[in-house]
């Protein structure tokens, strides 16, 4: 088992002929995901290495019955490529672009749930989704770990890969990027809720970061929700109050949003937290250790 992708997962790439689409395609189809279709508006009938291009999602999908998208395409085309995948009857969008406007996001999003949230929409501004030895969808290297049983759940992309890293004599289940903008799609609670439910999944690592509040959403959520171990890391405890640092939604403001004030409340909900991701690994391990 494994959250949201699998080895069946068929997945095609909007913006495949981009530079970005194209390198990262190569990367995916090399570390064994089943790509089966790129999107590119005037560029149908092409390939890239073997992969037949198309103009638009729907010719893609009734032609190869692809059942995932992940997006490369620039910022200002984002919200018409993730609008065009859910009438395509996608269930999965995983938008790896940065830098999209929120307003752009926040009507796509809401374009999904008015169509009935049959899509989960992964991102915006995330490395993507990857269970190891079986799907890739976005650009998290897929070297730098192997199968396991931890299911790992980040804000941040270059601390998915940190932690993916630290724990690869372990392994993953899942390891999901869910973006650090202020309005994302799937969030920590999602994540939560799919680890909790699959049987391949033994622990969890959420990290968060300072700003907003879906970290203590997510303890309050643990406390009630999560029978697994849960082991977590906060991004930003030497942060100034005050500045922006990184992710747009990384915002300390007054008490709220700290990384001190998250920690709290994680272990309120028998969280062990980690000071660094290094801290966070050891305390995993031993999590690991003990099951």
């Amino acid at each position: 088992m494994a959250i949201f992708i699998n080895e069946t997962t068929k997945v095609l790439v909007q913006g495949i002929t981009g530079s970005e689409g194209t390198k990262h395609t190569r990367r995916m189809v090399a570390s064994g995901t089943d790509i089966v279709a790129g999107v590119t508006p005037g560029k149908g009938g092409q390939d890239v290495d073997g992969i037949p291009v198309f103009d638009t999602v729907e010719a893609a999908v009734k032609e190869t019955g692809a059942n995932a998208a992940v997006v490369f395409v620039p910022p200002r085309f984002v919200k018409a490529a993730v609008i065009e995948t859910v009438d395509a009857g996608v269930p999965l969008a995983v938008v790896i672009t940065e830098g999209i406007p929120v307003h752009d996001t926040t009507a796509f999003w809401a374009y999904i749930q008015a169509k009935g949230g049959a899509t989960r929409l992964v991102g915006p501004n995330c490395p993507g989704v990857i269970s190891p030895g079986r799907s890739n969808l976005g650009i998290i290297p897929a070297d730098i770990t192997k199968p396991g049983r931890i299911g790992l759940v980040s804000k941040s992309g270059t601390l998915t890969y940190q932690m993916m890293y630290e724990l690869r004599e372990i392994g993953f289940s899942t390891a999901v990027g869910i973006g650090g903008d202020p309005v994302i799609g799937t969030t920590h609670i999602d994540c939560l809720d799919a680890f909790e439910a699959d049987p391949d999944t033994d622990a969890i690592v959420m990290i968060g970061e300072i700003g907003g509040d879906a970290e203590e959403r997510a303890a309050a959520h643990i406390k009630a929700n999560v029978t697994k171990p849960v082991v977590g890391y906060i991004a930003g405890f030497t942060a100034p109050e005050g500045k922006t640092m990184g992710h747009a939604g990384a915002i300390v403001s007054g008490s709220s949003g700290t990384a001190e004030a998250k920690k709290e409340a994680l272990e309120a909900a028998g969280v062990r937290v980690g000071r660094t991701p290094t801290e966070t690994a050891r305390l995993m391990a031993e999590v690991v250790k003990g099951l």
